[in-house]
C-alpha cells in the first residue's frame, strides 16, 4: 500500500514491499498530484506482487515504481552482493582509527554472530525483517556469561552494530534501501539490574542460603565499597603490590571513577597539579570526535601521583612498566603503556588470595566512586561531569543512595501515629476548632 505524508508544503511517499518500508520525497506541487503518484505506485506494486512486472536485477525499487515499471535508465547494480563483502569492507574502513579498538572488537564479535545466522554468502540486498527476527530468536536461546540467557540489551546491541554496518554501506553507495524497521522486531523481556549494594548487604543475602554460585557472583558484581573499605584496600595494595605503578593506579581509579581504558590512555601531562584536575580522554561519549572531561584531584591522589611521577620510569604514559619487570621474560627498550589484558591480570594478581578476591575488576571503583558521591549528597550533575555520560538506567542503580527528604515528608503525615496508638480509648486528643467546624458544615 502506498500512502502520502504531508510535511508543510512538501509531500512524502511511503510504501511497503516484501516486508520492507520505503520512503521518498515527491516533487508534487499539490495534494492531488501527490495522490495520483501514490495511485500509480500502488498499481505498479500490485503488478509486481502478481509477477506481471519483474524488477530488473540491481534496479532501484523506488525509481522503478515511480516510473510505473518503465524504468529506462541503466539499473544501478550495488558493488557488493553478500553479507561477508559488506562486513569486511565496513570493518576495514573503521580500522584506520575511526572507531576505538575496544569498540571495533565488539562490533566484530556482533557481526560474527550475525554471520552465523545469515551465512557469509547471504544476498545482502534481500535482507528483510524476518531475517533479523530469525537472528534474535536464535540468539535468545543461547546462553551467555555464567550460562545465563542473553539479555535483550545485548541482542539490541548486535542489531545496532548490523544497522550501522548497513547504513555505512548505503552512504558508501554499496547498498540501496533502508535497514529493516525495528518496530516489527520482538525481543525477550529483560531484567532490571539490581541496585548497587554494600558488602554487608551482600553477605547477609548469601548467609540466608539458597543461592547458586552464579547468583552469588551476580551479587558481588553489584558491590560498591564504602570509603572505609576503599581506604583499607588502598593500604593493602600499598603493602602487597608487585609493581610500582599499581598503588598509584588503584588510588587513581578509586578517587576519579575513571574507566580502565581511560586510565590506560592517561598521559603524565594530563595531570594538572596547579589546577587540581586530571584530564580523562574519552571514547564512548561521541562516535564522531574524541572527547574529554576533567576529574578533580583529591589531596591523597595528588600526593600519590606526585610521588609516583618523581620515580616514573620515563615516557608519556602515566601508568607503565619500567624496562625491567619482575617475574617477566619480556625485555623492553623503553617504557610502554599497559595493555588491557595486563591491567586485568595485575588487578587479579594483586587481590588474589585475600578478602578482596571477590572484586571483579577495575570497574568496582567506578561503582564505588559514584555511589559514595551520591551517599554524600553530591549534586548528580557534578557526578555526571566527573565520571562522564551516565544513562538513566545507571542513575537508577545508585539513586537510592541520595539523601533526600523522604523520611521528613512521610513523618509529616504519619509522624504522630506511634504516639497516638498508645492513647487509651476515650482519651483521644480533641480536634482543633477549624477541623471540627469544617466537618459539620
Amino acid at each position: 500500500m502506498a500512502t502520502i505524508e504531508r510535511r508543510s508544503n512538501r509531500f512524502r511517499l511511503i510504501f511497503y514491499h516484501l516486508g520492507k518500508r520505503y520512503a521518498t520525497s515527491l516533487k508534487a506541487e499539490n495534494e492531488a498530484e501527490a495522490d495520483a503518484i501514490a495511485g500509480s505506485v500502488q498499481r505498479t506494486l500490485m503488478l509486481l506482487n502478481q509477477r506481471v512486472l519483474e524488477l530488473p536485477e540491481g534496479a532501484d525499487l523506488v525509481s522503478f515504481v515511480l516510473s510505473a515499471g518503465k524504468l529506462t535508465d541503466k539499473p544501478k547494480v550495488p558493488p557488493i552482493r553478500t553479507f561477508a563483502e559488506l562486513r569486511d569492507r565496513y570493518l576495514k574502513a573503521n580500522e584506520i582509527g575511526a572507531m576505538e579498538e575496544n569498540s571495533l572488537g565488539t562490533v566484530k564479535l556482533h557481526l560474527r554472530h550475525i554471520a552465523k545466522t545469515l551465512g557469509n554468502g547471504f544476498p545482502i540486498q534481500t535482507l528483510a525483517p524476518n531475517h533479523i527476527q530469525e537472528h534474535i530468536d536464535r540468539r535468545a536461546r543461547k546462553k551467555g556469561i555464567r550460562k545465563k540467557p542473553l539479555s535483550p540489551t545485548t541482542l539490541k546491541k548486535e542489531i545496532t552494530s548490523f544497522r550501522a554496518c548497513w547504513n555505512w554501506g548505503v552512504s558508501a553507495e554499496l547498498l540501496v534501501g533502508a535497514f529493516p524497521s525495528n518496530k516489527a522486531l520482538k525481543y525477550p523481556k529483560g531484567e532490571v539490574k539490581p541496585k548497587f549494594q554494600t558488602w554487608v548487604e551482600i553477605e547477609r543475602k548469601i548467609a540466608r542460603g539458597g543461592l547458586s554460585a552464579v547468583q552469588i557472583k551476580d551479587l558481588w558484581d553489584c558491590l560498591f565499597l564504602s570509603l572505609v573499605q576503599i581506604d583499607e584496600l588502598r593500604r593493602f595494595v600499598e603493602q602487597t603490590a608487585r609493581h610500582d605503578f599499581l598503588y598509584p593506579m588503584f588510588v587513581f581509579a578509586a578517587h576519579t571513577g575513571a574507566r580502565r581504558s581511560e586510565m590506560l590512555r592517561c598521559q603524565i601531562d594530563d595531570v594538572d597539579f596547579d589546577g587540581k584536575t586530571v584530564l580523562l580522554q574519552e571514547r564512548k561519549r561521541s562516535k564522531d570526535e574524541r572527547t574529554f572531561r576533567h576529574a578533580p584531584l583529591t589531596p591523597l591522589l595528588e600526593q600519590v601521583l606526585r610521588d609516583w611521577i618523581a620515580r616514573h620510569p620515563g615516557g608519556q604514559p602515566l601508568f607503565c612498566h619500567g624496562l625491567e619487570v619482575p617475574h617477566s621474560k619480556t625485555h623492553r627498550t623503553e617504557p610502554v603503556p599497559l595493555t588491557r589484558n595486563e591491567a586485568n591480570d595485575h588487578f587479579k594478581q594483586t587481590v588474589a588470595g585475600s578478602k578482596w578476591d571477590v572484586l571483579r575488576g577495575w570497574h568496582i571503583f567506578r561503582h564505588s566512586f559514584v555511589s559514595n558521591c551520591a551517599a554524600k549528597g553530591v549534586d548528580q550533575r557534578l557526578i555526571d561531569a566527573w565520571v562522564g555520560h551516565q544513562t538513566e538506567a545507571m542513575r537508577r542503580r545508585y539513586r537510592h543512595l541520595f539523601p533526600d527528604q523522604q523520611q521528613d515528608a512521610i513523618q509529616t503525615v504519619f509522624g504522630l501515629a506511634k504516639s497516638m496508638d498508645v492513647v487509651p480509648a476515650g482519651n483521644e486528643p480533641a480536634l482543633d476548632q477549624a477541623a471540627t467546624s469544617g466537618s459539620q458544615s
